[in-house]
């Protein structure tokens, strides 16, 4: 009897090992790895922002000499060139740091996938185009974004 008895508590001391293991060795490592995950995911959303898309070039306003103005990327800024046909055309790329005014990230996701507005609004002027975005890409956006700090022009 005391046999299994020496048995059982020596089970019962590896489960509990491995509980302890799975379960707070566990959580760092997962937590390292979403931390990783995240950092790539805004890392492709800022390369696609600042490099691919140029959304900086339009969004962010610059000085007299065309450099952008410190602190305000993304806050939103004049067109300043003009279609040389008439056309529709947006005269101003509007805030996109922090998400567009009226914007959730879901509205934005969806935005840069489909190139439809949230709420029934109709789809944007040129220059803007209308973005055709992968999920992947469109989520990191949406994520990078959302780590911009919005601030007043």
């Amino acid at each position: 009897m005391k046999s299994l008895v020496a048995i059982f508590a020596t089970v019962g001391s590896v489960a509990a090992v491995v509980f302890a293991l799975t379960t707070y060795v566990g959580q760092p490592v997962e937590a390292a790895t979403r931390l990783a995950a995240n950092k790539a995911q805004l890392e492709r959303g800022r390369y696609i922002v600042h490099q691919v898309g140029l959304c900086i070039d339009c969004h962010s306003p610059r000085d007299q000499k065309g450099e952008f103005l410190a602190g305000k990327h993304l806050t939103g800024s004049p067109i300043p060139f003009t279609p040389t046909v008439p056309m529709p055309w947006m005269p101003a790329a509007p805030k996109i740091a922090g998400l567009p005014d009226g914007y959730t990230a879901s509205d934005m996701i969806h935005f840069l996938m489909t190139g439809e507005r949230p709420n029934g609004r109709p789809g944007v002027l040129p220059p803007m185009p209308p973005y055709r975005m992968d999920r992947r890409d469109a989520e990191a956006v949406t994520a990078y974004l959302q780590t911009v700090a919005p601030t007043e022009k």
